[in-house]
């Protein structure tokens, strides 16, 4: 379709690719500094900085793919190196932070972050000295609704993919009930069952509750950076994808919202993945089609290399540019 106009939108709902996606969005200057990671070692993060609004994206300094697999352990792992991002930001004069909240290697509940914080401002004092960003606002980007703590919370749902054992699992999660009291008696007020708390292994909950932040839909606050309402008025189809596509991706997985905005100006969306089960459900919740790139009998070696991935996400792609999918308004 050689007058095919098209625009490539990178997305990401919060997790990893959060700040490339803005980034790309909206530009502004990316800045670097040294924080540290789950482990305490010194690595250099990146932020994004527009006028006086920072970007973070947490999965920088305590990401899981900043540790090798031997080396995940949600006991020991910490979040202070998101609150050294928090803080350089702070110090820089930004007003308004937006984290992306995703991919974390901890499930400390905030507690690492929250010290971070304290060590940059207030040194030696506690939260309650902490003056610095008390007129700064904060919002954090997730899509889980996930509360801190019980069966639902971030240890018992989260921290099992982030090297906890069983017995790892009540303990991080009788440590997060017991940090959730304290702080429900200091305050006077109690964050732990708001939906997103257990969001990033409990950094949603410390942003709650010590930082009165508002929680948004990670990938509704990309597709308004982007003014997608507006794009979509243009559009005659949508291609969007993820990695293995399932009903999970009806709980409120990135394609899932791209899906929603599409759907109310009547924009058809092809989903892509590179495996497909639950068809019928995608399907029913509104997708035109749900497509498998890779042919059958690929092995999973052979579809993750870079190569065959293009080369059958362009074969897809092709084959989606006909009728039926595309709308037949000369768009």
């Amino acid at each position: 379709m050689p007058d095919a106009q098209v625009t490539q939108i990178p997305v990401s709902d919060g997790g990893e690719g959060w700040l490339a996606a803005f980034h790309a969005a909206l530009g502004g200057e990316m800045l670097e500094t040294t924080v540290f990671d789950p482990l305490l070692r010194r690595i250099k993060a990146n932020y994004l900085m527009l006028n006086d609004t920072a970007v973070i994206e947490i999965a920088q300094a305590s990401g899981l793919p900043l540790l090798a697999e031997e080396e995940r352990n949600p006991i020991r792992a910490t979040s202070y190196g998101t609150g050294q991002l928090v803080a350089d930001a702070v110090r820089r004069g930004c007003k308004h932070v937006i984290v992306g909240l995703g991919g974390s290697a901890t499930s400390d509940c905030g507690i690492g972050m929250l010290q971070a914080i304290i060590d940059a401002f207030a040194k030696n004092q506690s939260w309650d000295d902490v003056a610095a960003i008390r007129d700064v606002k904060f919002t954090i980007a997730t899509d889980v609704q996930n509360p801190l703590c019980g069966e639902n919370g971030a240890a018992h749902v989260f921290a099992p993919q982030k090297g906890a054992t069983p017995d790892m699992v009540l303990n991080l999660d009788a440590r997060a009930k017991r940090f959730a009291d304290f702080s429900a008696k200091h305050f006077g007020n109690d964050c732990r069952d708001v939906p997103g708390a257990g969001a990033a292994g409990g950094l949603g909950y410390a942003f709650l509750q010590y930082m009165k932040a508002e929680c948004r839909s990670g990938i509704d606050l990309l597709l308004e950076a982007v003014d997608f309402d507006r794009q979509l008025k243009e559009t005659s189809l949508v291609i969007t994808g993820e990695g293995s596509a399932d009903r999970q991706t009806l709980m409120g997985k990135l394609p899932f919202g791209i899906l929603q905005k599409a759907k109310r100006h009547h924009v058809p969306v092809a989903l892509i993945a590179g495996r497909i089960k639950d068809e019928q459900q995608l399907l029913d919740a509104g997708f035109s089609c749900v497509t498998c790139i890779n042919p059958s009998g690929i092995s999973i070696e052979e579809a993750m290399k870079p190569e065959t991935a293009k080369k059958n996400i362009f074969r897809t792609a092709k084959a989606l540019a006909s009728p039926p999918y595309l709308a037949s308004n000369g768009k």
